[in-house]
């Protein structure tokens, strides 16, 4: 008999709501995730362990563990105190930088992770990626999905808003994303997996479209449950195709080129999934994006994060460097300095300033 289903890799708990981690222990008692209580929580010296007196009474065969960074060092640390401590599962509250430690931590002894996700600063929240700083810079380390998502909006509100910022342009470059994997199978016969291409394009048009802002539950629930999508789009497709395109490769090339100045990452990758639109021809697209993009506060020119123009065109050039292998509209236009300077001139008078 033909095999007419395939099996798709995500949480077997998604709560996402005002008030969901006061029912935390509820779902950390779910069978599927812990069967003792013997639970190790990774938290930050930041939003995490202010949550910890909240949330340790509920849970008391937790034993907690303060995590002091995003680095690779910092995820071999948390593995190795975790291990032989006989626990059902790992927990990382707080940020993304928490977050992924806990996601390599608990890959690395083989135990299933609940993310608690004090921000929505990126799609990493729910992805089978954790990415942290090395000794070369930053590395993508793939993990399992997190077995459960917890994501309490009134702690969410609590977030500086560029956070939530932050998730929002990233989000968003899921269209340019899906538009550069679907022009690489045009060009190159890239194979492209509908069901993920569907799911991260509709969750950034879910969140383009939503005429709410950060300070409305209704979009932040939008949001969260966007970037949580985004997150199982990626394991359906087994890479981070689906929301790494030209968008990304910008990002990662201001990353790279300017350590010291680079902005948020979801603030850069919606800058450049506008400016990615604009390249392959979607000028109305592009400029639809830059409006929502501004409604949210967030910068569709490199001069409202600092770079100069000239610096900029330096980050275009150098970004398909950034991915070897990866096909998107700046592989396929390869456009000289001055047609950088050129298009770019075109994409400023398009969007108005």
């Amino acid at each position: 008999m033909p095999v007419l289903t395939r099996l798709i890799p995500s949480p077997v708990v998604v709560d996402i709501r005002p008030g969901a981690l006061d029912d935390l222990a509820c779902v950390l008692a779910d069978e599927r995730i812990s069967q003792s209580g013997r639970l190790a929580i990774a938290v930050s010296g930041g939003s995490g362990a202010r949550l910890r007196d909240r949330v340790a009474p509920s849970l008391p065969g937790a034993d907690w563990f303060e995590v002091g960074g995003g680095t690779i060092d910092d995820a071999v640390r948390l593995a190795g105190a975790i291990q032989g401590g006989r626990y059902d599962a790992v927990v990382g509250l707080g940020g993304g930088k928490i977050i992924d430690c806990a996601k390599f931590a608990s890959a690395r002894v083989g135990l299933p992770l609940v993310a608690v996700a004090t921000n929505l600063a990126h799609d990493g929240l729910c992805s089978p990626v954790a990415t942290l700083d090395n000794d070369a810079g930053r590395g993508s380390y793939g993990v399992p999905n997190p077995i459960a998502v917890v994501i309490d909006l009134n702690v969410i509100r609590e977030a500086p808003v560029r956070f939530v910022r932050s998730g929002i342009g990233d989000v968003i470059s899921n269209i340019s994303a899906v538009a550069d994997w679907e022009l690489s199978h045009r060009v190159n016969g890239e194979k492209v997996d509908g069901l993920a291409a569907a799911m991260a394009r509709q969750a950034g048009e879910a969140v383009l479209r939503h005429p709410g802002g950060v300070d409305d539950d209704s979009f932040l629930q939008v949001l969260a449950e966007a970037l949580v999508l985004t997150g199982i789009s990626m394991s359906v497709s087994g890479d981070s195709r689906p929301s790494s395109g030209a968008c990304h490769e910008i990002n990662h090339a201001f990353d790279l080129l300017y350590p010291q100045r680079a902005a948020a990452h979801g603030e850069q990758c919606g800058l450049g999934a506008a400016f990615a639109m604009y390249l392959r021809g979607a000028h109305e697209e592009s400029a639809a994006m830059a409006e929502v993009l501004r409604r949210h506060g967030l910068p569709v020119l490199p001069e409202e994060i600092g770079f100069s123009v000239d610096e900029f065109v330096r980050v275009v050039e150098y970004a398909p460097e950034t991915r070897p292998g990866r096909f998107t509209i700046l592989e396929h236009l390869a456009l000289t300095t001055e047609q950088i300077k050129d298009v770019y001139a075109d994409y400023v008078k398009a969007i108005g300033s």
